[in-house]
């Protein structure tokens, strides 16, 4: 529907909504810029504090995604006029407790009453605008780093036929409430907490970066699952992309679930809509095949980092107790757009 709307033109924009990225980013400065995304959506877990945390986790990520440090934040509320309010207050404590670990201050928000509850958050940034990652810039023999595991969405629909077992909940609910945060910090090289305060010879505010990591492109995978993430980054980079399907790790109960039938509509709409730019070798199964298409919901980030820096980059967020993993590598523009390989 964007694409039918008049075009603006304003130079600051560098980033909109005409390449499918993460989030927009708008210059205010030579060397600042705003990040900004907005994510709502309905309860998946019974818990209204822990779905308080995973609305924020994943309002967050789309800022971290686009290599920036989330500052500011507005709650989004729907809620039915004759619920208990003791439920909306355990909710909003939920997200605030991500906000905090975040170190992004809430300044206010909307409600509206609806008979079905939504909740999450519009974020604000801050990025230097040379350090912005976008979804293009993947380059032909960079490699795929992966920062969590699939599976949220078959679990979360698991969940909602109670169908789930308590292990296949906690594992998913740890995912969802994990901030990308610390794997961001360490691809951007961003100062963490306390940092700047240390460094008595910085008396610069702004974020800090390095260049220990030569990261070309990168996105985080949440509704459109693993392949339709991918396929933005391939358009955008003009580039195709190979999976290693046997790498791609998956959450305990994923496969269960999957075998089960436990497919949300939305894994079923991102197969319809992208499986077309897709070859698969033999050797990968129809489950895998399945589960490239879940939608996610605060996954994880899937970074194109230049080769001779994978291994290092890899092992730095796995140091930091985020668990990625190589999962396959960038080729020059060709046919198929997306190979995937046992």
């Amino acid at each position: 529907m964007l694409g039918k709307l008049a075009r603006q033109h304003d130079p600051n924009v560098l980033v909109g909504f005409d390449h499918a990225d993460d989030a927009g980013v708008y210059l205010i400065g030579p060397d600042t810029a705003l990040v900004q995304t907005m994510d709502f959506f309905t309860p998946m877990v019974d818990d209204p504090f822990t779905f308080g945390q995973i609305a924020a986790t994943n309002s967050l990520s789309d800022v971290y995604a686009m290599g920036g440090q989330p500052r500011t934040s507005l709650a989004l509320v729907c809620f039915p006029e004759k619920a208990d309010l003791a439920i909306l207050e355990r909710v909003l404590a939920g997200g605030l407790s991500k906000m905090i670990e975040a170190g992004c201050s809430v300044i206010g928000g909307h409600s509206v009453r609806d008979e079905e509850m939504k909740f999450g958050y519009s974020v604000t940034g801050l990025v230097d605008p040379a350090r912005v990652l976008t979804n293009g810039g993947a380059k032909p023999g960079d490699r795929l780093v992966f920062t969590k595991a699939l599976g949220t969405g078959v679990i979360s629909t698991a969940i909602k036929k109670k169908a789930a077992k308590q292990s296949w909940i906690d594992a998913a609910i740890a995912s969802m409430t994990t901030l990308n945060k610390k794997a961001a910090e360490i691809i951007s090289g961003h100062v963490g907490p306390g940092q700047a305060e240390r460094d008595s010879a910085a008396n610069d505010q702004r974020p800090r970066t390095n260049d220990r990591f030569a990261v070309h492109a990168m996105t985080d995978v949440t509704g459109f699952g693993m392949i339709g993430h991918a396929r933005e980054i391939a358009l955008a980079s003009n580039v195709s992309l190979r999976f290693y399907a046997n790498r791609i790790p998956q959450l305990e109960g994923t496969l269960e679930c999957v075998l089960a039938g436990h497919i949300p509509g939305g894994l079923k709409a991102n197969r319809e809509f992208a499986e077309c730019v897709v070859r698969y070798e033999d050797g990968v199964s129809e489950e895998m095949k399945t589960i490239l298409f879940d939608p996610q919901t605060a996954g994880g980030l899937l970074i194109s980092v230049a080769s001779e820096d994978a291994t290092k980059l890899a092992q730095a967020l796995v140091a930091a107790g985020v668990p990625a993993v190589e999962i396959g590598e960038v080729l020059p523009a060709g046919k198929p757009l997306i190979a995937v390989e046992p």
